[in-house]
Formats: structure tokens, sequence, C-alpha cells
């Protein structure tokens, strides 16, 4: 297949990030990516809930990038599955099993309505499958600029709560506040 992927735990530095461990991506493309041992402690339990969910077990390395980038490993939701589990709730899953049985199977989910084209399952992981079905409507794949251009029209549907800010400092000056939008 081709495809390039690195993600790494963009939220931390790297003083603050400890001891991390590069892995690479199986049959589904190329890449790296550094995870931190948190991270690498749930490999046995993505791997068993991959097979749970049909999932091929190639896809392991890039749960355990997307993870990374998520939560880093930490915390008792570390996928960052609840608002995908409890229909918008943030904050409902408190087990991290539960977690990561859940995110596993909205990745696969996620991955099959965007036709397996991974950058559009791992942009729409992080910000719904709506992003999906914009993606359709704009040219039918994954793009920066169309992940920008969500994410400045669902900020302008949330702001007023109070509860999204920008992950990115470089995405104030774009309005693009709502999830984690790429870099431009």
């Amino acid at each position: 297949m081709g495809t390039f992927v690195a993600i790494t735990g963009g939220f931390e530095s790297e003083n603050e990030q400890g001891e991390v461990t590069e892995i690479e991506g199986g049959g589904i493309g190329a890449g790296t990516a550094n995870v931190s041992t948190e991270v690498m402690r749930y490999q046995p339990l993505l791997e068993k809930y991959a097979q749970k969910h049909g999932l091929d077990a190639s896809y392991v390395p890039i749960m355990m990038a997307l993870m990374m980038q998520e939560s880093g490993g930490r915390g008792s939701d570390p996928m960052q599955s609840s608002e995908s589990y409890c229909d918008g709730v943030v904050g409902c899953i408190k087990s991290p099993e539960l977690s990561i049985d859940k995110g596993v199977k909205h990745f696969k989910d996620v991955l099959e309505k965007a036709k397996h084209d991974l950058k559009l399952c791992l942009q729409s992981y992080n910000f719904g499958g709506g992003f999906i079905n914009f993606a359709m409507k704009h040219g039918g794949k994954y793009t920066p600029e169309l992940a920008i251009e969500f994410s400045q029209i669902q900020y302008q549907k949330v702001k007023h709560t109070g509860n999204y800010h920008c992950v990115r400092p470089e995405m104030i000056p774009y309005g693009a506040c709502y999830g984690d939008a790429v870099r431009p």
C-alpha cells in the first residue's frame, strides 16, 4: 500500500516524554512512531481486541501511535474512546481495557467507512465520523486543508461551550480549534 505514517506524542516536550520506544508499521504501510512505555504495555490488549473485532494485526502499531497521540497511554481512557462509545459524552469510560475494546472497534468502523484510506481514518478517529462525510463531499479523500476547514466549521458550532481550545497553538490564527487539526 505504500502509505507512510508517522505519529508522535506531540503534546509533550522531549524533556517530559520520558522513555519511548520506536515501533514500525506492519503490512499496511511504512513508518515509525515513538511511543511511551505506557503505550507499549497496552500492545497485548490492542492485539486481543484487534482479533476480537476482526481487524488485521498489522494495524496494531498504527493504533499504538494513535494512542500515543491521544493520551500517551495514560489515564483510564487511553484510546480516548468515550465520545464514540457514549454518544459524545467525554470521560464516561473508566477502564483502560474498555477504552481499548471500544477504541479498536471505533478505529475499525472508521477505517471501513473511510474505505481504508488511512489518513482519512486517523483524522476521523479524532474528529468523528462526520469528517468522512465532509471529505467525501469535498473531493473524497483526506487533505490537511479539509481538516482545517472542518475544524473551523465545527469549532464555530461549539466554541460557546468553553470546552474546546486549540490543541495546537499554530491553529489559533485559523480558528481551527475543534479536535486536533493537522499542521498546515
